[in-house]
């Protein structure tokens, strides 16, 4: 059964499921009336444009600021009832958690629901699951593999973040070191805003500028120092340093200023600093050295004999390294799982977790990004290249990632040093939901198929996809 069929019965049998699971599934319905991402700070940012800047402040969030239409007068909602959780139904048999959620693996390969997609599952110190499924190419039939790489996306966000700390640690750079000290050409719109702009404010995305800054450019093909100047051009929907704005180009800045405060560039400092010492044999940064990869996911879409159809991956995003440069493979990736959970303490000392894991700013919109989110997140806010949300009473760190042809996510609860991960080299939704529906197994949490899957295990779910 394809995914679109098994995700339509899930969604008709949250009418007869648990209030949760309802509640979580008539919100996902009306995710189409809302405003779209940016839509506010895009207006605001027209709004307070001078005339000559007119041109710059409409580019700014690029698809989002097209794609703002007039929101759909929509009745409430009733209220989404989150359960709590109880410490005395977490698992104590991680293991078990971990073969279930490999018997659901077995449903999306059987499914052809990805083209391939690499998994690994962590407990403290200990790898319980690692697994590939499907293809790294469809035409050549090459199997993922546990050294298969994938681009990260986003999640190398944390990568930026850590080496930040590492260096702030070996008195190198400061949070409150400025970009202007550093990088005395960069300016905002605000010229008294760019001169206070920190690391901090850059890695936790509170430069002020709107959600997505130039990313449209980017994508076509724009050079990324031409984009940071053209920052300035751009007004800003509050002062820096007070609000949140999700950016890939502003935040690719510390990949400049490492470079002033090191003299090195920044994706060797990352390799000498973390890839190397945390044995992360195939992590490397750009297009070239994924293609040089012995073994290496190509992106598919939908198409072809086989349902997938692979295609040359771009370059774009490689352009701004700090942002999305990364590619790793399943192997790699555990070992940076066991690092941000406290178990490699001698290359990412405990207060430097603390500081990259603590929230800094509110993401109130990603309560209600997806499902899920509205069933089980209390609470949303970025810190330093992590996001950090209260899930259902405990707290998770979290991030996802997104290029053409790439998915990526990651999740821990540090309370428990339980995590996950997983990349899939196809732009299905689908894996998205396995995350939280693991999260729920081994917290105890009322079950709710995220994922809209047949995982045959025999238990009545309900629910939605992310």
């Amino acid at each position: 059964m394809s995914s679109t069929p098994r995700v339509l019965i899930a969604l008709l049998a949250a009418l007869a499921a648990t209030a949760v699971a309802s509640s979580s599934v008539l919100a996902a319905t009306t995710k189409k009336a809302r405003p779209a991402p940016g839509a506010k700070a895009t207006a605001a940012a027209k709004k307070n444009a001078v005339p000559a800047k007119k041109t710059a402040a409409k580019q700014v969030a690029g698809k989002r600021s097209r794609q703002a239409a007039q929101p759909r007068r929509v009745a409430p909602l009733p209220p989404v009832v989150i359960p709590m959780v109880d410490a005395h139904a977490v698992a104590t048999d991680a293991g078990r958690v971990a073969r279930d959620f490999d018997r659901w693996l077995d449903g999306i390969e059987t499914s052809n629901d990805v083209s391939g997609l690499a998994a690994a599952i962590v407990k403290d110190d200990q790898v319980l699951l690692e697994r590939g499924i499907g293809f790294a190419d469809v035409n050549t039939r090459e199997r993922v593999s546990g050294d298969t790489v994938f681009r990260l996306a986003s999640l190398s966000k944390a990568f930026a973040a850590t080496l930040t700390g590492i260096l702030v640690e070996r008195n190198l750079l400061h949070w409150d070191t400025r970009a202007a000290d550093l990088l005395p050409a960069f300016t905002l719109n605000d010229g008294d805003g760019a001169q206070r702009l920190t690391v901090r404010d850059i890695l936790s995305h509170r430069v002020g500028l709107p959600h997505n800054t130039y990313d449209n450019l980017l994508e076509q093909d724009e050079p990324y120092p031409l984009l940071v100047n053209r920052l300035a051009e751009v007004p800003l929907t509050c002062p820096v340093g007070n609000c949140y704005g999700y950016q890939n180009i502003a935040f690719s800045l510390v990949g400049d200023m490492t470079y002033a405060a090191t003299g090195d560039f920044y994706y060797h400092q990352v390799e000498k600093r973390i890839f190397h010492p945390l044995g992360m044999r195939t992590a490397t940064y750009g297009r070239e050295a994924l293609e040089g990869s012995k073994s290496w996911a190509r992106p598919h879409h939908r198409g072809g004999t086989n349902g997938w159809t692979p295609f040359a991956p771009k370059e774009n995003y490689y352009h701004v390294a700090p942002a999305a440069g990364v590619n790793a493979s399943i192997r790699d990736m555990e070992q940076w799982l066991i690092a941000q959970m406290g178990g490699r303490p001698d290359v990412l000392s405990p207060r430097l977790l603390e500081t990259l894991h603590s929230p800094l700013v509110e993401t109130e919109r990603e309560k209600r990004s997806s499902p899920w989110r509205r069933g089980r997140v209390l609470d949303a806010q970025y810190a330093l290249g992590w996001r950090v949300y209260d899930y259902a009473g405990t707290t998770l760190v979290f991030h996802a990632g997104a290029v053409q042809g790439y998915r990526a996510i990651i999740a821990f609860l540090p309370k428990y040093r339980f995590g996950a991960v997983m990349m899939w080299n196809c732009e299905s939704a689908v894996p998205m939901g396995l995350m939280p529906m693991l999260l729920d197994r081994y917290l105890g949490l009322p079950e709710v198929n995220w994922a809209g899957i047949d995982h045959g295990d025999g238990t009545e779910l309900s629910g939605g996809t992310d």
